[in-house]
């Protein structure tokens, strides 16, 4: 199995997402993420991720959830985080374009488990 890491980042009141410039999905947005590192702690992993991907530091705020896929080799760790500073724009290769997006006004997001992640999200902002 590999393990893969994503963030759902609060920036100024307002989710950050990248447009992916690879597959799988390409084009499509979705929460900074990427792979974590053989040794890396999962939280790091995710704050860097976000960092290389978008420019903007982050701190990890809670776990949202892990999830995975009969017969998929990836098991994704997704993490709520809030920007402590940078300013948002594309920082590696892997990204095309950054957007920031109202929490109720987000586009189609690019993989299966983006629905339950967000749910997750949204019931974390309302008890915090």
């Amino acid at each position: 199995p590999k393990v893969a890491t994503g963030v759902v980042v609060e920036y100024e009141g307002k989710v950050l997402l990248v447009r992916r410039n690879h597959e799988p999905a390409y084009g499509r947005w979705s929460f900074p993420s990427g792979f974590v590192d053989a040794g890396e702690i999962v939280e790091e992993a995710a704050a860097r991720e976000v960092l290389e991907e978008t420019q903007v530091d982050v701190r990890i705020d809670r776990l949202l959830g892990i999830y995975s896929t009969a017969g998929e080799p990836t098991i994704f760790v997704a993490f709520a985080g809030t920007a402590t500073g940078g300013d948002p724009g594309p920082g590696d290769e892997e990204v095309m374009e950054i957007g920031l997006y109202p929490p109720d006004e987000l586009p189609e997001l690019a993989f299966p488990h983006d629905p339950a992640i967000l749910t997750a999200w949204h019931e974390w902002r309302e008890i915090r």
